[in-house]
């Protein structure tokens, strides 16, 4: 009976400990569940603010490089590099090739986002440039002009700092000359692709300056090859784009040329300007006698294509020309690079051709001399008769100066 009562006292009190164990335990869990949730939300939260930054950058990131026109930044930097090898002489400083074409590539960056700053409302209007960053709003114009001075400043400093002061001086006029002159001249006058020409060909001349310090008559070649290129390349560029150009408000030479003979003449012509450069460049000692071969392949590949546009002025014409000049550049630049004189072959062509002139004029001197014995032995034979010569006496004179003058003996 005792034990019954102590069982009936014990049994409450153990029903007690085991309610407040399993409410505590319950408790326990809903901390753990709290605390797993707590976790869980901030690391979705981080997740998500990563996912939100890494898109912006992605965002901005393209934005840029639109702004940029990276692929056509990409060829000036191209022309740049080009010509610091060529103004480099017999060693290439890897170094300065990298700071230069960085410091290019900022200011061609600068100056196609100001090109674009300046042209909101035109490009709202043509089909191809719509979408573009500014018209499209994917980025403000506050934010398009800070970029676009940020990154021409830097680059123009980083070309003082790193090459010279000429360098930065070529780079911030082309900068202007390109955002500040050729850009509102497209909506005024025809005129402006020839401004634009002038644009593309300062920067080989910015790259041969970074290499030699100094502007010399070798390191205008390529410049003049970019501006006379760059007129056909142009013209048929508004001539397949001449209705996009016309609702742009553009004033290009092919809006004013019904027919297309003025824009088909004028490639044309400048397709014959290049002739002459390969020439020019082995004469100068800038490149090997191949160059002359290779160069005028290529010019009269692109001068037949400006040739058959000029015959038949239709669209199929002018594209073939535009792709014909899209290859003939990177021709141009690579024969160059490949068949370039180094300061050590150059010298030694020069000593080449010294000694031929020293050669040839040693040769008239011979001449001379053998002339003048020729005289004395007319003179001294005139009494006896008339003897015949030797055949190696006509050989001592021209065509052939380089024999030695022959030896008479009396009889």
């Amino acid at each position: 009976m005792w034990r019954n009562v102590f069982v009936r006292r014990l049994l409450p009190h153990s029903h007690s400990q085991s309610n407040h164990t399993q409410h505590a335990s319950t408790k326990l869990g809903f901390l753990i569940d709290s605390k797993s949730h707590a976790i869980r939300s901030s690391s979705s939260a981080a997740a998500s603010a990563s996912v939100d930054l890494s898109s912006l950058i992605r965002h901005y990131g393209r934005c840029y490089w639109e702004l940029s026109k990276a692929r056509l930044s990409m060829l000036v930097v191209a022309t740049s590099g080009t010509g610091f090898v060529l103004g480099s002489g017999s060693a290439v400083d890897i170094a300065g090739l990298c700071w230069t074409c960085t410091g290019t590539m900022m200011v061609a960056a600068s100056a196609n986002s100001l090109n674009q700053v300046f042209e909101i409302s035109n490009d709202a209007k043509m089909k191809r440039t719509r979408l573009r960053p500014l018209p499209s709003g994917r980025i403000s114009l506050p934010h398009a002009v800070t970029w676009a001075s940020s990154v021409g400043l830097v680059g123009t400093a980083l070309l003082a700092w790193k090459a010279n002061m000429l360098t930065a001086g070529l780079a911030a006029s082309n900068l202007i000359l390109y955002a500040f002159v050729y850009t509102p001249l497209k909506q005024i006058h025809p005129v402006n692709t020839w401004v634009g020409a002038i644009v593309g060909a300062i920067p080989p001349l910015l790259g041969w300056t970074a290499a030699a310090g100094q502007v010399s008559l070798n390191g205008m070649l390529l410049p003049a090859a970019l501006y006379f290129w760059q007129i056909p390349h142009f013209m048929a560029l508004a001539y397949l784009c001449r209705n996009d150009y016309a609702a742009g408000g553009y004033r290009m030479l092919s809006l004013a040329d019904a027919s297309g003979q003025r824009t088909a003449s004028v490639a044309l012509r400048n397709c014959l300007y290049l002739i002459p450069l390969g020439y020019l460049a082995y004469d100068w000692g800038l490149t090997s006698g191949w160059f002359c071969l290779e160069s005028s392949l290529i010019t009269l590949a692109i001068t037949a294509s400006a040739c058959s546009f000029y015959r038949d002025r239709t669209t199929q014409k002018a594209r073939k020309m535009f792709h014909a000049s899209l290859l003939y550049l990177p021709v141009f630049m690579s024969g160059l690079l490949f068949h370039r004189l180094t300061e050590n072959q150059q010298s030694l062509a020069e000593e080449h051709s010294e000694k031929i002139v020293e050669h040839s004029s040693s040769s008239e001197t011979v001449a001379k001399e053998s002339e003048s014995i020729n005289r004395k032995n007319k003179s001294s034979n005139s009494s006896v008769g008339r003897r015949a010569r030797p055949p190696v006496a006509y050989a001592s004179v021209a065509p052939f100066p380089f024999l030695p003058a022959p030896s008479y003996t009396s009889p």
